[in-house]
């Protein structure tokens, strides 16, 4: 008999530890080489791990949300062949079952299991016992459905009459608990830093967007749904433009070494919400694309985020976000900065209403842009100063595409 002990490689980006995220596998399984075990966790993106044997496995790391230091042990397995293995687990596997499935467990007494299926008093009990009353049958309005003495009476009443017996549902007492563990603890983190670590300063602006959204049905018009624009694209352009003229917000802050590296090219992150919490892929050198191709591009990352077939590298490297909760946008919001980033664009949602426009009450299509800034590297008027040129391309669309 041999033991093969698969420690946690190095997964990049200087990793040091990482955490358990799933487990595809249980102690006792026959595994095969290349076979996926599990997922274990980074700033990122969760990391799928292949074992590099076939065996049988007889320890675990750990449960889901442990942490494991690189390097450390991840599965034993039990190398002696495919015969041995399973021979293995059909002779160990039954020593522990015992304690956890029971085969051929001692049958309880009918009290026994009266009691593990319904909460009362021993005099209700005897007193069901005695009419041959089946306790399970008896609607109880006590704390967590717990039946009470008024509730026997009015069961029994009712069976006399013949009749059934309808109570109030009791409040209910379950308390669900939900570990704090994968992306979910990863989104905790760096929220939290972000708002301890990040001066926030917010400002919403209102803008008029009834020309671009004219301009953004007449280009869907012959457009397969599956390709239509929307109007992350046309804000994402309008933010590239104003970047050009405000270099100061398309800024990184490196902590470590106490720089803020200030990029000519715009990674543009696109936060996105996704089964396993906010996300935020990355459409890499926006300033180069075109409508089209930025639209595609956000879509394309956008989904791979969702259906968890995302890369690595397409989670990370972004140089400012833009945020949105679509329908669900509200009035306004304060989005919190993805760090090390100094600046997000926050879309909330768009309503029609009455306003003034060119001297006359008009019916227009408003919205309000929300955006928050480090107040450390960005200065409120220049914060303003941008989100206000942005504005200006978004009721103007025809500038964003001058050259």
């Amino acid at each position: 008999m041999s033991e093969f002990i698969f420690k946690l490689p190095d997964l990049g980006e200087g990793t040091v530890e990482s955490e358990i995220g799933e487990w595809f596998i249980k102690v006792g399984d026959n595994v095969a080489e290349e076979t996926v075990v599990g997922t274990m966790m980074t700033d990122k993106a969760a990391v799928e791990l292949s074992s590099p044997v076939s065996g049988t496995v007889v320890k675990l790391a750990g449960e889901p949300g442990d942490i494991v230091a690189v390097g450390a042990a991840l599965v034993v397995f039990e190398t002696e062949g495919e015969v041995a293995a399973t021979e293995k687990s059909v002779v160990e596997e039954p020593a522990a079952a015992p304690r956890e499935e029971p085969a051929a467990p001692a049958t309880p007494s009918a009290e026994l299991v009266e009691r593990a299926r319904v909460m009362t008093s021993p005099a209700i009990r005897r007193r069901a016992k005695e009419a041959g009353i089946d306790l399970a049958l008896v609607p109880g309005s006590g704390p967590g459905g717990r039946i009470m003495r008024k509730d026997f009476d009015l069961y029994l009443k009712a069976r006399a009459a013949g009749t059934s017996v309808q109570v109030s549902a009791a409040p209910s007492t379950n308390v669900k608990e939900i570990k704090i563990i994968g992306l979910r603890r990863i989104i905790a983190e760096r929220m939290s830093a972000a708002k301890r670590e990040i001066p926030h300063f917010a400002y919403v602006e209102e803008i008029d967007i009834t020309e671009v959204e004219a301009l953004r049905k007449h280009l869907n018009k012959n457009r397969d749904a599956s390709a239509r624009l929307t109007l992350l694209p046309f804000l994402g352009l309008a933010l590239i433009r104003a970047l050009r003229e405000f270099p100061q917000c398309n800024v990184t802050h490196d902590k470590d070494r106490n720089l803020l590296l200030q990029h000519d090219a715009v990674h543009l992150g696109v936060a996105t919400q996704t089964p396993d919490g906010l996300k935020v892929p990355v459409v890499k050198h926006a300033e180069v694309r075109s409508l089209n191709d930025l639209a595609d591009e956000i879509r394309r990352v956008t989904t791979a985020a969702r259906d968890n077939s995302a890369k690595k590298h397409e989670l990370s490297g972004s140089t400012i976000t833009i945020t949105s909760l679509g329908k669900l946008g509200g009035i306004a919001s304060t989005p919190v900065i993805n760090s090390p980033e100094v600046g997000i664009i926050g879309v909330n949602r768009a309503v029609e209403r009455p306003v003034v426009f060119n001297g006359q009450v008009a019916v227009r299509l408003m919205m309000n842009l929300s955006s928050s800034f480090d107040h450390r590297f960005v200065d409120g008027y220049d914060a303003a100063a941008m989100i206000q040129r942005i504005r200006e391309m978004l009721e103007h669309p025809a500038t964003i595409f001058l050259p």
